[in-house]
């Protein structure tokens, strides 16, 4: 009786027929051992076996070799195309700091949809807003060059690289999707007693990126007439900068949030201006709501698709469209769709992006352009493209906007 069974290579997880094994012990397929097996002894096996046996041998050292190939042909490319710029004597006006963060090697915190929002949003800054390639520091743990890991000290030179050597008329961007904490307060410069954190790649042996570390390494060094957009689709990221000046926009009004000990959190007279994905005390979503099958972080995807399709909103607008839009997604619990969102919210998942700033400003007369492109159609251009939009085109929690 033949008690072989289809068993999962240790290795490769390509399943092969073997004998049966103990449970939990490692198994490998014929193409993970060695290329190469000794032909058996003459007494064992006639010349014709030991002809077949080799031959097998040979063969399975072939595939492996193909396969080998196959899998270096698929590596991911780099989504930095020219890292020498980032060390060369030439600088743009326009400078961004992508980070991406999968967990991979920590099942427990595992995301899905970071890359898919790190891709979105370089696209969207090249093909959109005019940010050279080659001026856009990507970090994820797809990219071979270990300096672009998202480890805590590459994510923390990354930023200091953005805002170095800063001039009047820059534009400034850092985005992060990955996971966000909070930690208790004990500097006393946060109202609820909790800073807010962002989570690097090596966070359990490194350490977290705490808020007040956010505004030493990207806030106050903005000079006059330089301006920086964070947008951080992460879990606690409303106040993620500690900004003095936050919007709250069911009350239209901006308040105060300067810390209780007086520690000074403005710029060197630049513009900071934050886009958190949830208040302080929410998590944030990473959903395959808006694109079957696919995932994405809901405010990246949805902030992506209003500035493709409605370039220069302003700001006030801008929050009116994602918050109804998430307003239609929750009602119908698309965003609460894996088990760990459905037991943690009893379904009624939600998260309210964050407007916060160094200065206060009419959100509704200022308009929010991550770079200005001065060739845009005239009928496609602010006011009049938020005008036809509530118009003719209504919002879907399915297939977003003005597709």
């Amino acid at each position: 009786m033949d008690m072989r069974r289809s068993t999962p290579c240790s290795r490769c997880r390509q399943r092969f027929m073997a004998k049966s094994v103990t449970k939990g012990a490692d198994v490998e397929c014929p193409s993970c051992k060695p290329n190469y097996l000794p032909i058996p002894a003459d007494e064992q096996y006639s010349s014709s076996q030991q002809l077949q046996y080799g031959l097998r041998s040979r063969m399975r050292c072939f595939y492996s070799q193909i396969r080998g190939k196959v899998h270096q042909s698929t590596v991911t490319p780099s989504l930095n195309p020219d890292p020498s710029a980032f060390n060369s004597m030439k600088r743009s006006s326009k400078r961004a700091v992508l980070c991406g963060i999968t967990y991979n090697n920590l099942k427990q915190y595992r995301l899905k949809g970071t890359i898919n929002d790190v891709r979105n949003m370089r696209d969207l800054l090249i093909n959109n807003f005019g940010y050279p390639g080659h001026f856009i520091r990507v970090l994820t743990e797809e990219e071979a060059d270990p300096r672009f890991i998202p480890t805590k000290k590459n994510i923390e030179d990354s930023l200091r690289w953005l805002v170095s050597d800063s001039r009047q008329g820059d534009s400034l961007v850092f985005f992060y999707s990955g996971h966000g904490l909070r930690q208790p307060d004990f500097d006393n410069d946060e109202d609820d007693g909790f800073d807010e954190t962002i989570c690097p790649v090596d966070f359990q042996e490194a350490g977290m990126i705490v808020d007040n570390d956010l505004n030493t390494l990207i806030v106050r060094p903005l000079t006059p007439g330089v301006t920086l957009h964070a947008i951080v689709d992460a879990c606690h990221s409303g106040t993620i900068l500690d900004l003095p000046k936050v919007y709250i926009s069911k009350e239209k009004k901006w308040v105060n949030n300067s810390p209780p000990s007086g520690a000074e959190k403005r710029t060197n007279g630049g513009l900071a201006i934050s886009i958190g994905a949830c208040l302080d005390h929410q998590a944030a979503a990473d959903t395959s709501a808006f694109t079957a099958g696919k995932m994405n972080g809901a405010l990246t995807y949805i902030l992506a698709e209003i500035l493709k399709k409605l370039p220069g909103p302003t700001y006030g607008d801008l929050f009116d469209l994602i918050n109804e839009t998430l307003d239609n997604v929750n009602q119908s619990s698309c965003l609460a769709n894996t088990r760990f969102l459905r037991r943690l919210f009893n379904s009624n998942f939600s998260q309210t992006p964050l407007l916060s700033s160094s200065a206060e400003f009419d959100v509704y007369k200022k308009h929010l352009f991550l770079a200005v492109r001065c060739w845009l159609n005239k009928d496609r251009y602010y006011p009049q493209s938020i005008k036809r939009l509530k118009k003719n085109k209504r919002l879907d929690h399915r297939h977003y906007v003005i597709s």
